[in-house]
């Protein structure tokens, strides 16, 4: 999630907590959350697509893999074509999209920025009020996170088998095998943005772990209790319970995101990381140059962990809002690190705006070949390198 404004429900304002009844009884709830990601998740081209006939042979061979999506957030079915948003089932069918990182988010401030942010708002609050969450998600940032998790599992009970849940690389493995015989499956992995779910308490990582996820960002737009945000008022390294969380977390075997990390936080993880290290939804400062992106260095050495960087679709991250764009930064971030290390990061539904939603991601696969990219090489970033990352990081059953 990269916001630039107030998230869902904002609109509330402070008269959300008194009216939480009313506004679920009218539905008044459901039509703001829709209203408003109308207004922060736009799309340059919604679509239909028309991809070039070589690439579109190509992107249907592939096994396509993004690593950060926030659909879960905004109350929709998931399981009907939406007719705003970046990210449904029937989408990402169309897209040829295999595997969806489905990221949670538990607490926002209002007015984000990338420089500064506090802790001290949280609108999240009020999309728990207006959408009818359980009481307990009104003040707790790991019920939140439970509670989004369970939606995602009633998607995927009520699809039918349309939808898997992979939490383990035998579920990735059955998963892919059912997939080559029927490419209308699809599958989705869950992530946390920011360990502040955790609600400052390390042993609610079991609580996480038994709900499924599977990816955990250490911070997201302001510093908690365990690590320093990019975007945060100190913006400083890992927290002595950060160095613990990073320990406990990978004996889990569950991955460490260090997407909307600081620097100091960027370094500390990297210094005792003894497994695979993703930064799910970024850019690279070689071609957007902000302080939401890497630098080469950055790059390298998330890849010296076997990790990968997802390249994101906003133009914060890509330094455009076309599929051109997010090309360059992929061909940058693989000259760098090369195929193995590079992947997708589109962060649909992030209250961002993209150049196309889910189901146009062949324009993508045009946009490599145009910037020169080798059929293995898209083969890689487009889902195989993710897959390989998968694969070797997930608990094994």
């Amino acid at each position: 999630m990269s916001i630039r404004r107030s998230l869902p429900i904002a609109a509330l304002g402070a008269a959300g907590l008194t009216l939480a009844g009313p506004i679920l009884r009218r539905g008044v709830g459901t039509w703001l959350a829709a209203r408003t990601e109308r207004r922060l998740c736009p799309i340059v081209d919604p679509g239909p697509y028309v991809v070039p006939p070589a690439a579109a042979a190509l992107h249907a061979r592939l096994t396509v893999v993004d690593l950060h999506g926030d659909a879960l957030l905004f109350g929709r079915d998931l399981l009907a074509r939406g007719t705003h948003g970046h990210l449904d089932i029937p989408r990402m069918v169309e897209g040829n999209a295999a595997i969806q990182v489905f990221a949670v988010a538990t607490k926002v401030p209002r007015h984000l920025n990338i420089e500064r942010n506090d802790d001290r708002t949280d609108d999240i609050t009020l999309v728990a009020l207006g959408l009818g969450w359980p009481r307990a998600t009104w003040r707790s940032r790991l019920a939140r996170a439970e509670h989004q998790a369970a939606r995602l599992a009633t998607f995927s009970a009520e699809s039918g088998g349309g939808l898997s849940l992979v939490r383990s690389g035998a579920d990735l493995d059955v998963f892919l095998s059912r997939r080559s015989a029927d490419p209308t499956l699809v599958a989705g992995l869950l992530a946390i943005e920011g360990a502040h779910a955790l609600d400052d308490d390390i042993a609610n990582l079991e609580r996480l772990d038994a709900a499924g996820y599977r990816m955990v960002g250490l911070a997201h737009f302001f510093d908690n209790a365990f690590a320093g945000s990019a975007h945060g008022l100190v913006k400083g390294g890992l927290t002595a319970a950060g160095r613990k969380l990073v320990g406990e977390l990978e004996r889990r075997r569950m991955i460490i995101d260090v997407a909307h990390a600081s620097t100091a936080t960027i370094d500390d993880v990297l210094a005792m990381a003894t497994r695979p290290v993703v930064a799910s939804h970024t850019g690279v400062r070689a071609v957007a140059d902000n302080q939401r992106n890497l630098s080469d260095d950055q790059l390298r050495g998330i890849a010296a962990t076997g990790g990968m960087i997802g390249i994101g679709f906003w133009p914060t991250a890509s330094g455009g809002d076309d599929a051109a764009s997010i090309a360059r930064s992929i061909a940058h971030a693989v000259s760098v690190v090369g195929a193995g290390h590079v992947g997708l990061g589109s962060d649909f539904d992030g209250a961002v705006q993209t150049p196309f939603d889910v189901s146009g991601l062949g324009l993508l696969t045009a946009a490599l070949l145009d910037e020169g990219l080798d059929e293995p090489t898209i083969a890689a970033v487009m889902g195989g390198c993710a897959v390989r990352l998968l694969r070797e990081a997930l608990p094994t059953g």
